[in-house]
This record gives C-alpha cells, sequence and structure tokens, in this order.
C-alpha cells in the first residue's frame, strides 16, 4: 500500500516527484488532446442520455493515479470544446497565460482572505486593480477591488454597498421596506436575485423600456424614478447594463447618471448608487485611447467605424460608482475569473466587520491586506490567472482579439443577409449577432414598428423556437447559442408587449475568423432544410 503523502506534491522541491507529478499533467493533456477532432466542437463523442447522472458509489480503497486520470478523462467526454464551432455564449477557449495563472493558483492554494494565507493572489489582485482603474479612468489611488463570482457577484456587492452607505444601521436592524432599484428590461437576471437575497424584494425591482438600440431609455428612468418617489420610495440603486447578455446593449452611462443628480437635486436625496455591469462589455474600454485616425494596428475600415461608437460609450464608465470585468467572458481566462471594482474604496468602510467578528484573521501584527468586507470569506485566488492573461497579451493584444470579433460579426451580418432574405438580423453590430427567422420574407421592420398581431408575434416565436431545437440537435458540430427574450415589441391592439425569440452567433473564440463564416451559413442553411421539411409534413 502506497503511503498518503504519495497522493501530494513534494514538499522539498525534489526532482523525482516533481517529474512524476509533470507526468500525470502531460498524461492529462495527451489524453484530452487525443480526444480533440477540429471537425467537432465536443471532446469525442456526446454520451447517451441515459448515461449521463447515473448514480455512483465512492470507492473504499484508494485508487492510482493513473485511475483518477481515467475517470476525468471518461468525464471530458462529450464536453463542448472552445474551437472555433462554438459560437453560443460567453464561454471561451482561456489562453495559455491564464492556464498557468490557473495553475500557480491551485499550486500555492491562498486563501485570498488575507495577505497572509494568500500572498501571491493579494499581491496580483493589487496589481489588477491599480491597472484597470487606469483603464477605465478611475484614480487608481482611490479606487479598490476584489475578485468575486462573476457579474452576479459584483451586483449583489455593489447592492450591498448601495444600502449600507445610504442606510447604515441596515446592518444591524435590517434593510428598510421603501428602498427601490433601477434596471434596464433586458438586463441580467442578476440584480433580480439580487434583490431577492439583499431582502428588499423583486417587487422594488423597476425595469425600464429599452429602445431600438436594446438600451435603457432615460426619460422613462427619470419617469419612474420620480414615481417611486412620489409614493414615498427611496431610489437607491441603478444598473446600468454595458454589454448586454444577448444582445450587447449598451446602456448611456453618462446620461444615466445625469438623471441621478436630478433626481437627487429636485428631491433632495443622498447619491443614488449608480453600478455599471460591464461583466459583457469591460473589455472593451481597452479601447479607450486607441487612436482611431492613425489607427497604428490597422483595422478594417468597418471596424474602426463600430469601435468608434465603443469608444464613445464605454469612455463613461469611469462616472458609475462600480463595475466588473468578467474575464471568463471576452477576457478569455478560465472560470472564474471576475473582478469587482469600485471608483472609492472608503466605500468598503460600511459593510467591513469588526475586528472582534474575524478573531483568527486580520488582526496580527503582520500582514495588511485583509478583505473582510467581502461576502465571501474563503476567497480563490483568481486574481492570478486575471494577471497573467493581462501580462501576457497587454492591451494590444487583447485589442487585436476584440477587433477580430467585430470583423467576424461584420462578415457573418452581410453573408446571413445574402444567403437568407427570410433571415434578419435583430441588434447592431457587437461581438454577438442576433438573428430571427421567418416564415417568407423577413418582417422584422414591421415586427419593430408594432405592426404586426400578437398572434403573429408569437407564431414567430414558436418557428424560432424549434428553429433552436433543430440547430441544437447537431450542436456538436457547431452549437450556436439563442434566447426568448432578445427584446419587447409592440402589437397590433395594444397591449403587454410580447418578448421575441432569436438565435444568438457570439464570436468568442480566437480561431473564428472570416474563413469560418461560409461554414456557418451552410450549416444554417442545412438546418433550415430541415426544419422547413418538418413543417411541411405538419400542414
Amino acid at each position: 500500500m502506497k503511503p498518503i503523502t504519495s497522493f501530494y506534491p513534494s514538499v522539498d522541491g525534489n526532482e523525482q516527484e516533481r517529474e512524476q507529478f509533470v507526468g500525470y499533467l502531460e498524461e492529462l493533456l495527451t489524453r484530452i488532446d487525443e480526444l480533440k477532432d477540429p471537425e467537432r466542437l465536443t471532446l469525442g463523442d456526446l454520451p447517451a442520455e441515459e448515461d449521463m447522472y447515473k448514480p455512483s458509489d465512492l470507492p473504499i480503497e484508494s485508487s492510482s493515479v493513473k485511475k483518477v486520470i481515467e475517470e476525468l478523462i471518461e468525464l471530458a467526454e462529450g464536453h463542448r470544446f472552445g474551437n472555433h464551432r462554438y459560437v453560443a455564449n460567453a464561454s471561451p477557449l482561456p489562453n495559455i497565460p491564464s492556464l498557468l495563472g490557473q495553475v500557480m493558483m491551485t499550486l500555492v492554494n491562498g486563501n485570498n482572505l488575507w495577505d497572509v494565507e494568500g500572498t501571491a493572489a493579494a499581491r496580483a489582485e493589487v496589481k489588477v486593480t491599480s491597472m484597470l482603474s487606469k483603464i477605465i479612468g478611475y484614480d487608481p489611488e482611490k479606487s479598490g477591488g476584489f475578485t468575486t463570482w462573476g457579474g452576479q457577484g459584483a451586483v449583489f456587492q455593489s447592492l450591498r454597498l448601495a444600502i449600507a452607505r445610504q442606510f447604515p444601521d441596515s446592518n444591524e436592524e435590517g434593510v428598510p421596506q421603501n428602498l427601490y432599484a433601477f434596471c434596464s428590461e433586458l438586463s441580467h437576471y442578476s440584480l433580480f436575485k439580487s434583490m431577492q437575497a439583499a431582502g428588499i424584494g423583486t417587487n422594488h425591482l423597476i425595469r425600464v423600456k429599452t429602445g431600438d438600440d436594446h438600451a435603457m431609455d432615460p426619460e422613462d428612468l427619470m419617469k419612474k424614478m420620480k414615481e417611486v418617489i412620489s409614493n414615498g420610495g427611496v431610489p437607491i440603486y441603478v444598473l446600468a447594463s454595458t454589454g448586454t447578455t444577448d444582445t450587447f446593449g449598451i446602456d448611456d452611462v453618462k446620461r444615466v447618471k445625469e438623471i441621478c443628480r436630478e433626481v437627487e437635486e429636485s428631491h433632495n436625496l443622498d447619491p443614488i448608487y449608480l453600478h455599471a455591469d460591464s461583466a459583457m462589455g469591460g473589455m472593451y474600454t481597452f479601447f479607450n485611447d486607441y487612436p482611431l485616425v492613425d489607427n497604428p494596428l490597422q483595422f478594417k475600415r468597418d471596424v474602426v467605424k463600430e469601435l468608434s461608437h465603443f469608444q464613445e460609450k464605454f469612455r463613461s464608465l469611469k462616472l458609475a460608482d462600480s463595475l466588473v470585468f468578467d474575464f471568463h467572458k471576452l477576457g478569455q481566462t478560465p472560470y472564474i475569473s471576475s473582478l469587482f471594482l469600485v471608483k472609492d474604496a472608503s466605500v468598503f468602510q460600511y459593510v467591513d466587520l469588526n475586528e472582534e467578528e474575524t478573531p483568527y484573521v486580520g488582526n496580527r501584527g503582520y500582514g495588511s491586506y485583509h478583505t473582510s468586507y467581502t461576502l465571501e470569506c474563503s476567497r480563490m485566488g483568481s486574481s492570478l490567472p486575471i494577471y497573467a492573461s493581462l501580462i501576457g497579451l497587454g492591451i494590444e493584444g487583447y485589442q487585436r482579439l476584440l477587433a477580430q470579433y467585430i470583423e467576424v460579426n461584420l462578415a457573418f451580418r452581410r453573408a446571413l443577409k445574402s444567403r437568407l432574405p427570410n433571415i434578419a438580423v435583430t441588434n447592431d453590430v457587437s461581438p454577438i449577432t442576433t438573428f430571427r427567422l421567418y416564415p417568407g420574407e423577413s418582417q422584422w421592420e414591421e415586427e419593430k414598428q408594432g405592426r404586426l398581431t400578437r398572434q403573429e408575434v408569437e407564431d414567430i416565436n414558436k418557428l424560432n423556437s424549434r428553429f433552436a431545437e433543430v440547430l441544437g440537435q447537431k450542436r456538436d458540430e457547431i452549437y450556436f447559442g439563442n434566447t426568448s427574450r432578445q427584446r419587447y415589441v409592440t402589437v397590433q391592439g395594444g397591449g403587454e408587449r410580447p418578448a421575441i425569440y432569436v438565435q444568438k452567433f457570439f464570436s468568442i473564440s480566437p480561431y473564428t475568423t472570416v474563413d469560418c463564416i461560409p461554414e456557418y451559413i451552410d450549416f444554417l442553411e442545412r438546418r433550415l432544410e430541415i426544419l422547413e421539411k418538418e413543417v411541411l409534413c405538419q400542414s
């Protein structure tokens, strides 16, 4: 029987044990690579549904590491792999520097709660907070930040700060019952969940209408804020989506901030907290200082045109009280690696714990980085893969990658319109293209203008829902995304506006290039033919 220490890395750095560990890693990588096929999206074949989730028994005796590798490889069978065939969602292929950072994170295995326990990650967290503050336009001497569990974590953290900043006693006495938050009707559901968790309640979440650009209507925001105030409510928080999940709609942060100030002044209110949910779009702030006229990286003219729109919008993010970078989206790092960034780090004092509440960490004569203000106690060191990725790619590396996504989407839109006239593109240019199938010629313009009946919209929704199923049947070949709420439209006769169903093309891999576009269109055509035959059989 092997000693139990054989399951652990060496503590003295000896060459023999290191080579053995590296050998295990090499075998794991080799076995994964053997499952890769550039003509398929999955690692190996998709397992049968009935084989996916069978009950398992815990072994009584220890297994060899090779047996562990066998079991891990079996689990990987059928797992999607981020090559050019994955165009469904914001699930990237992590870059090599970030993978090295992830390995480093697990090898040092520090708790990022306190720099004494997580020195490497704490140092990286300070560095990335400073780097990204400068990109945004925050003062790095005043800003603060920490890694958290995605955009959801950032929204919850910011809502918590908003409440505690304005009502410090709420930490002890509970949340006042007349608080309200505001967001776009197309915002991610993270604020909905946060309203539940914070105890404010989802009935106090006010959704603001959006326009054709999928951005929040500032005038509707103003109107709804005043309605809340007239009924005795307190507007405490606004979430501005800067890159919505499905369409990449970008709220006008500057105008939203102006409205908050107008409402504060006219009604003698404390400052309303503004959080920019930049989980999806935050990486495009890397173009904030890019000289578009000189265009040193020689991006194509139509790409530069789109980047100029982004530059104008994302330069305003510095007006927000906080924002988030989801590096495990367009930052191309492993899950989960998100940085929550606040403009003024002094706001953390409103949610920090007293020393007597943390008797075993932080209250020592050593260690200077104790993050007792985070909701997490134990915190993974995900600042390490973020830092490694930032150092590895640099600003220009990210600019080249992000511009490529725009170029690919421009080409995809052109090809889609040229070859499939009964499909309409339904959002502005971004790393995402949403498109909607019609039974005959495109009726998108009529639908946007409210000239279709509710029944017609619902019938088109059903067609697109079925199209999504037909596409998904071959998701091991090419995987497109879809959403049942891309936007809302008015209909003849009025009444509640229905949401519309669309398909999504999300350029998320560096291997997704303009040369791949014909392959995507061919796939759509083949699946569309199957759908049309199915519809004919039913009629």
